[in-house]
């Protein structure tokens, strides 16, 4: 599922999944995720190759990340660490994070 405004696609796989942001040459950043149950997800690593530093792909991806969870109602454990660093430096984001 992509959505428009960000070009960031979302590749499920059940219980595994990822978001995808390509870029040139066949380039690709990339946030995977792990489901567990109805209502939670783990962030579990954010990869950004060299041709995106300076652009904010990791930001991007872990707020379509956060904005997905907010409206499907789930929470996030951050355990990436560049997703949690990203948490710690936005508070609104608090709804989301797993208490």
């Amino acid at each position: 599922m992509e959505n428009a405004e960000d070009g960031i696609v979302l590749e499920d796989n059940g219980g595994k999944a990822r978001y995808v942001l390509a870029g040139p040459d066949g380039a690709e950043a990339e946030l995977t995720f792990t489901r567990v149950g109805e209502k939670q997800i783990i962030i579990d690593h954010t990869g950004v190759p060299d041709v995106f530093r300076g652009q904010g792909a990791g930001l991007k991806l872990v707020e379509r990340a956060v904005e997905d969870a907010r409206a499907a109602g789930k929470t996030v454990i951050p355990l990436c660490p560049f997703a949690a660093s990203q948490f710690r430096r936005h508070p609104e984001w608090a709804d989301v994070l797993k208490k």
